[in-house]
């Protein structure tokens, strides 16, 4: 499994961005993928997750009504969009797949997201 993130920038306090995750390697029916985060010094969190086949989707608290997870499915693609952020979501973005194992075992190399104040 290969999974390659881009779109991560400098941003201003209130602004948007979206993030992209091209998957390969294998196909992804029962899966789950996500994206976490991870700020300088701290935990990798995991921020939201969509199953490939239903599109069902989780958030955290922290980025409820702010972030959209979604997939595209004839083009391998998950996207985070992520509006109105905050100074707080700087960090490095991770896109993550999950085989149903709730392990994560397959993560991008990340983009960072750096938001100014």
């Amino acid at each position: 499994v290969q999974l390659v993130e881009s779109g991560g920038r400098l941003v201003q306090a209130g602004g948007s961005l979206r993030l992209s995750c091209v998957a390969s390697g294998r196909t992804f029916t029962n899966w789950r993928m996500g994206w976490f985060r991870q700020a300088t010094g701290k935990e990798r969190l995991l921020v939201a997750r969509i199953t490939w086949n239903l599109g069902t989707t989780y958030y955290a608290d922290s980025v409820k009504g702010r972030f959209t997870i979604s997939r595209d499915k004839a083009e391998n693609t998950v996207y985070l969009q992520m509006n109105s952020l905050e100074p707080e979501d700087t960090a490095a973005y991770f896109c993550a797949a999950d085989n149903g194992s709730d392990t994560w075992p397959h993560s991008g190399k990340g983009t960072q997201v750096t938001v100014s104040s």
